[in-house]
């Protein structure tokens, strides 16, 4: 099985709604509320995005698919998303490659981090159940 084109269809559809839930965060919510509120506050429906675009590669790509190929197609979707982080963060708006990572608020960018292990694992978590 080919495991890149559900990866890439899992990661488009999590970087687009990620880059449009971040364009309101950052032009909208941020300067009312500050950036850790602001990035809390969007986590939720990034959650719901994450199950629902999961449930979507399960269903259109990976419904005979062992577990192990369910897990490859959230990992490779997570280096893509990890690639255009840096990308976004380095090309977008003019950070260096490590401040990318280090610059994140303590509590927010925890539970960013965690929200991308969940994005990887999503596929495979959702898949248990067939």
């Amino acid at each position: 099985m080919n495991l890149l084109k559900p990866a890439i269809a899992y990661f488009a559809c999590l970087f687009a709604t990620g880059f449009l839930l971040g364009t309101i965060r950052v032009l909208l919510i941020v300067p009312r509320l500050g950036e850790r509120t602001a990035e809390l506050l969007e986590m939720p429906f990034m959650l719901v995005a994450i199950l629902i675009a999961a449930r979507w590669i399960n269903q259109q790509y990976l419904s005979s698919a062992e577990p192990f190929q369910r897990l490859g197609v959230g990992f490779i979707a997570l280096l893509f998303m990890l690639i255009a982080d840096f990308g976004v963060g380095v090309f977008l708006r003019g950070m260096q490659p490590l401040e990318v990572i280090t610059s994140r608020d303590a509590i927010s960018g925890t539970v960013y981090y965690g929200m991308l292990l969940l994005f990887a694992l999503m596929p495979w978590i959702l898949g248990r159940k067939h």
